[in-house]
């Protein structure tokens, strides 16, 4: 039977079978569930593996688990809020910002999990798949690959296969999905929609755009983290890449997704938006159809700014970057020295200047106030999807 979609699908039931039998013989794998049980728990944990006979029955048997250590264990408590803007019988394109690799759609599926909706399917760089290990958890997990690099042809090829996978994902299997807003993390703590996936998204409509977006129903979903777990490494790159002497090292990106699930993340805010629907046919049809796609970016962005948890962090750090006192009453002295002592301690590290670690790290969590509250703000438009 032809498969269009086997290079970039996830598992389905019946391969999920082999998969899942693999990942029981993995030594990796079994560590990996240690880390997230108590010696009582573990032996259950396997014995329900062993049982499991559906993708859902494994989510439940270990993303659920494993969310909730996360939380319990790396948090101070997630706030979700929203379920009420999305219907059991729909499917939906959840396109979120993006500030940790794994965390972002994981905290998702369990809010859906939590409150019995269907789990939706996850695009994942393939980047990221760095091990066999990796790639048999995330595909057994409904996550599917999105090709990063290649020439111009070959990523015009590959964004058209993306498109038609996630209109056959919505249409056919009746699947919703979430991508991120983005190609890689934001790590200025700026999150603007890149045009370029927006593009991507509609690909499969041709010309006809605005019928697209209607039956892509976008849902923006916005999360918030009060500490960044990889703020140290994000700023780093980013320093380093001012005078082009950034060069990821192998295994960073794994090194990323690690620091972000283990490293400490105070308190996190997940808010599902509502479908943009309505909002559609106030885009002039006339418009050139960049010009629609940038309306569009324009509709996610206002809803992902607006349902952005600011932290008290968030106004520490914009009053140190500005020199004000702005928004002095939004925090106490007390959370003030303790944020510019956590900003002390994550501004050491070996190849970037702890002066500009300092200034980069302070900018990363000044940025959401600056956005939320329409002040200037100066990026560089990357478009690269």
């Amino acid at each position: 039977m032809n498969d269009p979609f086997h290079e970039i699908r996830h598992y389905n039931e019946e391969e999920a079978k082999s998969a899942l039998s693999q990942l029981l013989d993995n030594p990796q794998f079994l560590s990996a569930i240690k880390m997230f049980s108590t010696e009582n728990s573990y032996d259950e944990i396997i014995n329900e593996l062993k049982h499991v006979d559906s993708i859902f029955k494994l989510q439940y048997s270990i993303i659920y688990r494993f969310v909730n250590f996360i939380i319990q264990n790396k948090t101070n408590g997630i706030a979700f809020s929203g379920i009420n803007n999305i219907k059991h019988d729909e499917v939906y394109v959840f396109v979120g910002n993006h500030r940790d690799i794994v965390l972002d759609p994981v905290f998702l599926q369990k809010y859906f999990l939590k409150e019995n909706f269907n789990t939706s399917k996850i695009a994942f760089g393939d980047n990221l798949m760095t091990s066999n290990t990796l790639e048999l958890f995330f595909k057994l997990n409904k996550m599917f690959i999105v090709k990063r690099g290649g020439t111009i042809r070959e990523k015009l090829i590959n964004s058209q296969l993306l498109s038609q996978y996630i209109h056959h994902s919505l249409t056919v299997e009746k699947e919703s999905v979430w991508i991120a807003q983005r190609n890689g993390r934001a790590k200025n703590g700026i999150d603007r929609t890149q045009q370029g996936l927006v593009k991507m998204l509609v690909d499969f409509s041709k010309n006809d755009i605005l019928s697209g977006f209607r039956e892509l129903k976008i849902v923006p979903v916005s999360i918030s983290y009060e500490y960044d777990p990889c703020d140290r490494l994000k700023a780093r790159e980013l320093i380093l890449s001012e005078n082009n002497s950034y060069k990821k090292r192998k295994g960073e990106d794994f090194e990323s997704m690690k620091q972000g699930i283990f490293g400490y993340k105070g308190k996190v805010s997940l808010v599902i938006g509502k479908p943009i629907i309505d909002e559609i046919d106030k885009i002039d049809d006339s418009l050139r159809n960049n010009d629609k796609i940038g309306e569009m970016c324009k509709l996610i962005d206002e809803q992902i700014h607006r349902n952005f948890k600011l932290y008290e962090n968030n106004y520490i750090a914009y009053d140190m970057v500005e020199n004000s006192s702005e928004f002095a009453a939004h925090y106490s002295r007390e959370q003030k020295e303790e944020f510019l002592k956590y900003i002390d301690k994550q501004s050491v590290i070996e190849d970037a200047p702890k002066d500009k670690m300092v200034q980069c790290l302070l900018k990363m969590y000044a940025n959401p106030v600056k956005t939320a509250f329409g002040k200037e703000i100066t990026i560089t438009e990357d478009n690269n999807w």
